[in-house]
C-alpha cells in the first residue's frame, strides 16, 4: 500500500508542478516550489503515519474519487470542483509569473503559507478521529461506520471543509496570485452544496444524525455557518 501511495503522490505533485509551470513558463518561481515542498512533505508525513495507525483509512483516501455507488450528485459536484480547482492553478500561474498582474505582498504570501499549514493540521487531526472520511460519498457498511460527534467534529459537523478552506484560501496567497483568489468563493460554494447533500444522505442512513446536528449547530465554520 505504501508503493502505491508513494506512486499516487508523486504522480500528483507531477502533475501540480505541471499546472503551475508550464502556464508560468519557467520554473524559476520560489513560491511554487516552496508550495510543493510543503504538500509534498506533509503528505508523505501524513501517509506515513496513517500506514502505521490507520491503514484502512489510507486505503479509503487512495481510492478513486469517482466510485461505483456513489451518487450522480457527488460525481456532478466533484467534477465541477477538479475543474475549477485545477484550472485554478493555471490562472495562478499565468497571474503570478507569466504576465506578472498581481504583486502579492511578502506577509500575504506568508500568510497563506500559515493558512496552508493550518488546513493540515486540522485535516490531520480530522482523519485521526475519523476513519470513514473517504473522498466520496459513500456509506461504508463494509467498515462499520458509524457517525463521529468527537473532536472537530463536536465544534462543527465538516471540519474537513473547514480545513479545506484555509488550503484554498492560503493557496493564491502563498503563490502570490489576485486572480486565483476568485476562484476561492466558487469552491467554497461547492463544498457547502456537497455538505448539504452528504448530510441529507447520512440522515437517511443513521437516524441518530438529526440529533447529532441539533447540537452541533454549524457546518463550516464556528459562528458562521
Amino acid at each position: 500500500m505504501l508503493i502505491r501511495f508513494f506512486l499516487q503522490t508523486s504522480i500528483w505533485l507531477s502533475a501540480m508542478a505541471a499546472l503551475l509551470f508550464v502556464p508560468a513558463g519557467t520554473t524559476a518561481w520560489p513560491e511554487a516550489w516552496i508550495f510543493l515542498g510543503i504538500i509534498g512533505g506533509v503528505g508523505a508525513a501524513a501517509g506515513l503515519w496513517f500506514a502505521r495507525h490507520d491503514p484502512g483509512l489510507l486505503r479509503e483516501r487512495l481510492s478513486s474519487p469517482f466510485q461505483a455507488g456513489q451518487p450522480a450528485w457527488d460525481k456532478a459536484i466533484l467534477s465541477l470542483f477538479f475543474a475549477l480547482y485545477l484550472g485554478a492553478f493555471v490562472v495562478m500561474g499565468l497571474d503570478a509569473v507569466r504576465w506578472r498582474a498581481t504583486v502579492m505582498p511578502v506577509w500575504a504570501e506568508a500568510a497563506g503559507a500559515v493558512c496552508i499549514l493550518v488546513s493540515y493540521a486540522i485535516i490531520w487531526r480530522v482523519l485521526a478521529e475519523n476513519s470513514f472520511a473517504a473522498p466520496v460519498v459513500r456509506i461504508q457498511a463494509e467498515r462499520g461506520q458509524r457517525i463521529v460527534t468527537t473532536g472537530p467534529y463536536a465544534i462543527v459537523r465538516h471540519p474537513m471543509y473547514g480545513g479545506a478552506i484555509l488550503f484554498l484560501l492560503g493557496t493564491p496567497l502563498l503563490l502570490g496570485s489576485s486572480y486565483g483568489l476568485v476562484f476561492v468563493p466558487l469552491l467554497v460554494i461547492l463544498l457547502a452544496i456537497r455538505s448539504v447533500f452528504e448530510e441529507r444522505a447520512l440522515s437517511e442512513r443513521f437516524p441518530k444524525y438529526a440529533a447529532y446536528t441539533e447540537k452541533v449547530g454549524y457546518r463550516l465554520a464556528p459562528f458562521v455557518w
